[in-house]
């Protein structure tokens, strides 16, 4: 959920949940008040609008007392002088807030409230309970009370008037009750809606704040074997799965400085190895020339010949460094002309057979494909590739008969070259791995024949270059076939 559609799902709650919950709590309290204060005082009207009139509440509180009053007053007037009775009334109309005054002409004969401050003068006259009789007379002086009045005659003939007092202010204990509950829930609805948006937020915005927060500190460190993982599709997981992507380039990016650094130190260490060993034998034989060993024309010639080739082994690996950190930086460069096929392996196989002849090395070549066809190729750097992968061929032969066989093929839009030896192969699990870039199949055998262990990383990055495309084959004890290929070059003919 995207951080605005949160924040004002938030502020419609914040508003709008708390006041219908309250709304909702009132009016189911207040149900079950009416019912209590309609089962406790006998109220069994269906409008409660008198609720929100206090007077006519506490009307209503005594309604029936009064009716039943009006009763007696009419056949059994006696009963108001009986003391016992109407400690009884008075005993009912206590439980209502209100209580019992009877008066005789002038007189009170009787007095529900001991502290009552109402005397025969402050009450209304005889004769005017036609004017209350429902709604009763509201006397507002040292005691605010509701006086209900009903007249009569006492058997004697005397006026009689009997007055239901209720005190109006007194707080009714529901009343008091319902407010109180009211004030609660209202609270307790504030704090639950609270407690839920805070949750809600804290999993939405905070946590992975948090997280965040977490990952900047391990990055810090340089940790950067963690995860973040981004939940959802809101700014702050977008955010999040920005960083975890962060993440991943920051550890590729170390892996590939530490991995290019261990690289470079085997780099180092191949060429101080295989520059030792032809830098010994120059030292060696110029001394010899130097301290008069060779003291024929011939040793002569042989001391000269012997440190000239190790001079050019350490061109040759020179030049392999030099171009590794081209490779390295992408950096190569290419001269690419269109070849014909036939014409540039067979000035090509012409050059190593001279060189494979020197080394007692046979050589065969077979071409395959027509005089006609074409390549586009950088000339120097293909040569290049076939002088590497031969010389690697010379350097691991085994065999007192070594043989080298080269073959060019026609593979429909490509050529391919096929060069073949009968050396000592290379192992099934070695296979894998012979391109990538300081790979030796044995250590043992290669501090023995030298070399940088970059040479067929080379190579591969050379024919990759071109589009074309390399792999290989052995047997161990058998030998090994280089396959690699490149694409024809075809003219494109646009119609007129």
């Amino acid at each position: 959920m995207k951080l605005r559609t949160r924040l004002t799902i938030s502020f419609c709650i914040i508003i709008f949940v708390p006041i219908l919950l309250a709304v909702f709590t009132v009016f189911a309290f207040q149900k079950i008040q009416v019912k209590a204060i309609e089962q406790t005082y006998g109220i069994e009207e269906t409008d409660h609008n008198y609720l929100m009139n206090s007077m006519q509440l506490l009307n209503r509180y005594t309604r029936k007392n009064y009716e039943e009053l009006a009763k007696l007053t009419k056949h059994s007037p006696e009963v108001f002088e009986n003391k016992t009775y109407l400690e009884q009334v008075n005993a009912e109309l206590l439980n209502k807030y209100s209580y019992l005054i009877v008066r005789k002409d002038t007189e009170l004969i009787y007095n529900g409230n001991k502290n009552s401050t109402l005397d025969a003068k402050s009450l209304p006259d005889y004769g005017e309970d036609e004017l209350n009789a429902v709604s009763g007379t509201y006397v507002d002086g040292d005691e605010q009370v509701l006086i209900k009045q009903i007249d009569f005659e006492f058997v004697d003939a005397s006026r009689g008037s009997v007055f239901i007092v209720t005190t109006a202010y007194e707080i009714l204990p529901e009343v008091e009750g319902l407010i109180f509950d009211a004030c609660i829930s209202i609270f307790l609805i504030l704090l639950f809606t609270a407690a839920m948006l805070i949750i809600w937020i804290y999993q939405g915005i905070i946590r992975p704040i948090k997280k965040l927060e977490m990952a900047t500190v391990n990055i810090q460190q340089g940790n950067l074997d963690f995860t973040i993982e981004a939940e959802g599709n809101d700014e702050i997981s977008e955010l999040c799965a920005s960083f975890e992507e962060m993440r991943k380039r920051l550890k590729e990016s170390a892996e590939q400085q530490v991995a290019s650094e261990r690289e470079n130190k085997a780099l180092i260490s191949n060429i101080a190895h295989d520059l030792k060993t032809p830098i010994t034998a120059v030292k060696g034989y110029s001394e010899g020339l130097l301290d008069g060993v060779a003291d024929t024309p011939q040793k002569q010639e042989k001391y000269l010949r012997t440190i000239n080739n190790k001079a050019n082994e350490m061109d040759a690996l020179l030049n392999e460094l030099t171009l590794y950190a081209k490779i390295d930086t992408n950096r190569i460069p290419y001269n690419f002309n269109k070849l014909n096929v036939a014409e540039y392996f067979n000035d090509c196989i012409e050059e190593i057979g001279m060189d494979l002849e020197a080394k007692n090395v046979g050589l065969t070549y077979f071409n395959y494909v027509d005089n006609d066809v074409l390549i586009i190729a950088d000339p120097e750097q293909l040569r290049r590739v076939i002088n590497n992968i031969v010389g690697n061929s010379v350097k691991y032969f085994d065999k007192r008969q070594c043989l080298i066989n080269i073959r060019i093929k026609d593979v429909g839009d490509f050529i391919q070259i096929e060069i073949e030896d009968n050396g000592r192969g290379i192992a099934a699990k070695d296979l894998p791995y012979i391109f990538e870039r300081f790979y030796r199949a044995d250590a043992s055998r290669n501090s023995a024949t030298g070399g940088s262990g970059i040479g067929l990383s080379i190579v591969k990055k050379i024919v990759e270059d071109h589009g074309g495309k390399i792999w290989a084959t052995s047997k161990e004890s058998v030998g090994t076939v280089m396959y690699l290929v490149i694409r024809k070059y075809q003219e494109v003919i646009q119609n007129e």
